[in-house]
C-alpha cells in the first residue's frame, strides 16, 4: 500500500514525493537525455538524502533511466 492508500503498481505512472499533495501531476524530465513523463504523486518518499522523487519502474523506463537507477531530473507541476 502507498501512503495515499492505493495499492502500489509498478506499471503505473506514479511517484513518491515528500511533501506535494497526493494527486499532484508532475512532468519529470531526465536532464541527461531530455525525455519526460507525467506522473501522479500517490506516495511519500524518497527517504534518501539528496533525492527529490521516486518513480515507478514504468516511469523510469519512459525516462530512460533503468540502467542508471538514479539520474538528475527537473520537476514541473502540470496540475
Amino acid at each position: 500500500m502507498t501512503a495515499s492508500g492505493e495499492r502500489f503498481n509498478k506499471h503505473a505512472l506514479h511517484a513518491a514525493h515528500p511533501s506535494l499533495p497526493f494527486g499532484t501531476r508532475l512532468r519529470v524530465t531526465n536532464v541527461s537525455n531530455g525525455r519526460s513523463v507525467i506522473v501522479r504523486v500517490n506516495d511519500r518518499g524518497p527517504f534518501v538524502r539528496g533525492r527529490i522523487i521516486d518513480v515507478t519502474s514504468r516511469a523510469a523506463e519512459a525516462l530512460g533511466m533503468i540502467r542508471m537507477g538514479v539520474v538528475n531530473v527537473t520537476l514541473q507541476i502540470v496540475q
